[in-house]
């Protein structure tokens, strides 16, 4: 799947007149058997990422994949062809995407699939993933004992950083809608709070050690009461928290940090809910799907 211009779901269509992707001396070529689905995709179908990176039409949308290893380029020596891998291809322009038969990796960008995962939910795993494990290990520091406050806790990144925050051994609380409450208990969450009933700041018993904000505006405005160090809030949505003494967060690709997302899947304290699997060619109903922004856990097309 591909477009040629800027704009809404409409401009996506089935393809088969592009190029073979290249294959540079430290690439991977990776034969998609699943591409996750992001919020950031539609961003970047609208022109949202235009003034940051190069774009190069015709793009393929997409950065999630989990496949098999096509080929690999001479320089190339964690992977051989036949490897099941999975990754975050973010490369440095904006071209050649996931939603695609084959995929160009660079080598940076990919690990060795989990075991315990399927081509679908490895798929949907790396960016989400990678967002709540390096808001909190590094944005954060959270460890053994810390209580974390994650907002919007059932979304994708935040149902990855309940169950990575509760493996560091952290006492977490989540915010989510009253339907969603029993579905974080069963990830671990200690305590859920329903965003809906007023500033969480009056909610809390106390003020948390660290607090993942992925919502900005008034929530991450209301962090400074909820904290007891501002320099323990994180954002992965709102740069002005930078403004407030926290850390902004943009997830890059990180094979150390993929390999542990693998390594908590494979001993059982990371799982990834599938909203729903699109076939390639229905690209359009899964952007739809995901732009509405109350999918409960992840939504990817397969191949």
């Amino acid at each position: 799947m591909a477009y040629d211009r800027f704009g809404d779901d409409d401009v996506l269509t089935l393809r088969d007149d592009l190029p073979e992707p290249p294959v540079g001396p430290d690439t991977v070529l990776v034969r998609v058997r699943a591409a996750g689905v992001n919020p950031v995709d539609m961003g970047i179908r609208a022109g949202g990422l235009a003034s940051f990176y190069p774009h190069h039409f015709p793009i393929v949308p997409g950065w999630d994949v989990a496949g098999v290893v096509e080929a690999v380029g001479p320089a190339v020596v964690a992977f051989a062809p036949g490897d099941e891998v999975f990754g975050y291809v973010r490369r440095d322009d904006v071209q050649w995407g996931t939603a695609a038969e084959l995929v160009p990796a660079p080598q940076r960008c990919l690990a060795h699939k989990p075991e315990s995962l399927s081509f679908a939910e490895a798929g949907a795993l790396p960016l989400a993933g990678l967002t709540a494990y390096q808001a909190l290990t590094e944005a954060l520091d959270v460890g053994e004992g810390d209580r974390v406050l994650i907002h919007r806790a059932a979304g994708g990144v935040g149902f990855n950083a309940v169950q990575i925050a509760v493996a560091l051994g952290a006492h977490v609380i989540g915010t989510a809608s009253p339907r969603n409450h029993g579905f974080l208990k069963d990830a671990g969450a200690a305590e859920v709070l329903d965003y809906s009933a007023g500033p969480i700041s009056g909610q809390l018993s106390e003020p948390v050690d660290a607090v993942l904000d992925l919502v900005g505006g008034e929530t991450l405005a209301d962090a400074r009461a909820q904290v007891r160090d501002v320099s323990r809030i994180a954002s992965v949505v709102d740069p002005s928290v930078n403004d407030m003494g926290g850390r902004y967060v943009f997830v890059r690709p990180e094979q150390h940090d993929l390999e542990e997302l693998g390594r908590m899947a494979d001993a059982g304290q990371l799982r990834v809910p599938i909203a729903k699997a699109f076939p390639l060619e229905d690209l359009v109903a899964a952007h739809r799907l995901v732009a509405q922004g109350h999918v409960r856990g992840k939504v990817v097309v397969t191949l």
